[in-house]
């Protein structure tokens, strides 16, 4: 058994030393692959194309962007600064998410090796959050006809409020956020659904707060495609997390997103999303997002 993962070398792109963004955890998910002897079937996204990007962010931002000439106070509120390779990373990402959710369409399940970039707003970046790929992602399977009805499903610790900012007033697309009510960001927005959960929750109350809140969702808003946003930081060893989730309570959560989505009969693609660590916890790391895509791909832990 295999899954669909869609990856480019380019998710990897250099940052200035002391950065505290785990880039290198994109690259080092192959070596993860390798070492459990995992071979996903691997497609390589292209950059979406600029149109695409500016039909959700400013215009000015996306030239911005484009060009390497985003406001130094933006640079800061994304985490690092905006090179070429940067912005060319950025774009793949969100390629990489459309592609993802292209492939589940005719298969049922894919992962994107990137992306869940969901601070980024319509005119800025955020939190190492250049374009938001579930924004642009959406709202262009939606223009083309693949879907008539998106529901973003966003499990990172922290809100997603740039992708309900970036879909606010839409009726074709849910956004539905369960995060960590004192983290990141301090103001949040207002998705469709927010499920604000109280820190050091753990395993049984995150996995109940889902029962109560998911199956509720998905029945009244009725979707035909599932994008999840698949954050593993959450878990309780993460830098930046807050919700003291053990190894078994994410493989729990991924789980139930799995089990629900093919049992509506939904085709679901996932992003990566959040997950922080020191240097020397990379790796680890790593392993942590490719067990992940194992679980939701329904492949046996190794």
């Amino acid at each position: 058994m295999t899954f669909p993962l869609v990856h480019h070398p380019d998710y990897v792109a250099p940052l200035p030393a002391g950065s505290s963004f785990p880039m290198n955890k994109y690259g080092l998910l192959i070596t993860a692959f390798e070492q459990m002897r995992i071979a996903p079937h691997m497609q390589m996204p292209g950059p979406m194309d600029a149109g695409w990007i500016a039909a959700v962010h400013s215009p000015d931002y996306v030239e911005a962007v484009l060009t390497q000439t985003v406001d130094p106070q933006i640079q800061r509120r994304i985490g690092f600064p905006v090179t070429e390779r940067v912005a060319r990373r950025s774009r793949l990402a969100v390629g990489g998410t459309y592609l993802a959710a292209r492939l589940a369409l005719d298969t049922g399940f894919a992962a994107n090796g990137a992306g869940g970039s969901h601070h980024a707003l319509p005119d800025s970046g955020a939190g190492y959050c250049v374009f938001n790929d579930l924004a642009v992602a959406a709202n262009r399977l939606l223009a083309e006809g693949h879907a008539r009805r998106i529901m973003v499903i966003d499990m990172d610790v922290h809100q997603g409020d740039g992708t309900a900012v970036c879909l606010a007033g839409r009726t074709d697309v849910f956004t539905l956020s369960f995060h960590a009510e004192r983290n990141f960001p301090v103001r949040k927005a207002r998705s469709s659904l927010d499920v604000s959960l109280p820190d050091r929750l753990g395993d049984t109350g995150y996995l109940a707060a889902m029962d109560s809140h998911l199956p509720a969702a998905l029945d009244s808003f009725r979707p035909d495609l599932i994008l999840y946003q698949a954050g593993v930081d959450p878990h309780e060893d993460d830098r930046l997390g807050r919700l003291s989730l053990t190894d078994a309570g994410l493989q729990a959560r991924d789980a139930y997103i799995r089990d629900m989505c093919i049992g509506a009969g939904l085709p679901f693609a996932s992003t990566m999303g959040g997950g922080y660590g020191r240097d020397d916890e990379r790796l680890e790391l790593a392993h942590r997002h490719a067990r992940s895509m194992m679980v939701l791909a329904g492949l046996p832990m190794p």
